[in-house]
């Protein structure tokens, strides 16, 4: 194709809600004040806008930002201004989920990349998983209301509780938090570092679990 239509085909589009998808991999926000965003996921932004790393809770949000367990600070920014803000992550998938306000969903902290200032959050750890992950697996907490986006390596697949999931390939889940168990069905030459070995049981009937078709972080 040639120019002109190379750019009327892959343009951006006007937004109609705040958070919008301009592709599976791109995250158009229109920004009127402030949103949180994953650190270093803006490809590309027009209008007033500033980016500001945040790594407590002071600076007016609420409960923001907790530092984790694992003595590891959340990697996000503070976006604030007038404008359009782009994000993307590794050529992850982006998926959209609008929180009313007595819903509320847990989320990898590799897999958050943006919410609405007034979603409110809190960071924490499942500790039993450190020998496997270095500090354990940092875990978001989210309440609504309001937009967050996630990322996917492809295509997310939704179960329901109760089920037993890779620590690996789980993305979000919403209900009580799981335990952790060793998944003695494997076989012994399977190392417990490459957290093979090791299971995420969500037991309780409530809820769901999100899983990827990729092991991000074995």
């Amino acid at each position: 194709m040639d120019m002109n239509q190379f750019a009327s085909e892959h343009s951006s589009t006007d937004t109609i809600e705040m958070f919008e998808l301009e592709n599976s991999y791109t995250l158009d926000i229109d920004v009127d004040g402030t949103i949180m965003a994953k650190a270093g996921s803006m490809v590309a932004y027009n209008g007033d806008i500033s980016f500001t790393g945040q790594a407590s809770a002071e600076g007016g949000i609420t409960g923001f930002l907790k530092e984790a367990a694992s003595s590891e600070e959340a990697p996000v920014m503070r976006v604030e201004g007038n404008g359009h803000v782009y994000l993307a992550d590794q050529q992850k998938k982006v998926q959209l989920l609008n929180l009313d306000a007595d819903e509320s969903i847990t989320v990898n902290g590799e897999d958050i990349l943006a919410f609405e200032n007034r979603v409110s959050f809190e960071i924490s750890t499942i500790d039993s998983l450190a020998g496997s992950f270095a500090g354990g697996l940092t875990n978001v907490y989210l309440q609504g209301p309001g937009y967050i986006a996630i990322t996917t390596y492809g295509d997310p697949l939704v179960l329901d509780r109760p089920v037993s999931t890779d620590p690996s390939a789980t993305v979000a889940w919403s209900g009580t938090d799981p335990t952790v168990e060793v998944n003695k069905n494997l076989s012994d030459m399977v190392g417990q570092e490459s957290g093979e070995r090791l299971q995420m049981d969500f037991d309780n009937s409530d809820g769901f679990v999100i899983v990827q078709p990729y092991e991000e972080l074995a």
